[in-house]
């Protein structure tokens, strides 16, 4: 958890200091144009990624790629898994969510359209990840929150979306997974 919050700090304050002409509406921290629209776009978004996880899962086993997600609960370990599920369901969907939806998103849009923008972001969002197995199912879980950016004009409802979906994994992990 410590090692994953300093990477997010560092690729933050990198990308921080890239963006600093980008002004913050452009870059998508501003309110949605309707938070009950917003609302129902991360709920169909959800269950749209739930779903394609669920089937890629079937083929693909991308959970086990990464490493950040328990076989089951150990009470010994509750300290560790309360850090890490700050960092996983917390920092790392607004740090993650600013550098390609918010940085990324803005530029490639601005120069190729939000199209261009929403695959692009979705590939750098998967390769960043560095796992082979999972980028199908990573591509695809960017490309959403991609789409979720553009339709809201909006960064708040893809941060939302990750997190609950990070935060979702861990949970199940935990309970289903449970030995």
């Amino acid at each position: 958890a410590v090692g994953a919050l300093v990477q997010y700090l560092v690729m933050a304050v990198i990308v921080l200091a890239l963006a600093r002409n980008l002004t913050p509406a452009t870059l998508g921290f501003r309110r949605p144009r309707s938070w009950p629209a917003a609302g129902g776009l991360v709920a169909a978004s959800y269950l749209a990624t739930v779903a394609i996880a669920t089937v890629l899962g079937t083929v693909l086993d991308a959970g086990e790629e990464q490493g950040l997600v328990p076989d089951g609960w150990d009470a010994s370990r509750a300290a560790p898994f309360v850090a890490n599920f700050v960092v996983v369901a917390l920092f790392a969907p607004v740090v993650e969510e600013y550098v390609f939806r918010g940085v990324g998103f803005s530029l490639i849009s601005s120069v190729a359209g939000p199209i261009v923008a929403i695959v692009g972001t979705a590939l750098a969002f998967g390769l960043a990840h560095g796992l082979v197995i999972a980028l199908p199912v990573l591509s695809l879980f960017g490309a959403i929150l991609g789409w979720l950016r553009w339709k809201t004009d909006s960064l708040y409802p893809p941060m939302i979306l990750h997190g609950i979906f990070n935060a979702g994994a861990l949970i199940v992990a935990v309970t289903v997974g449970a030995s």
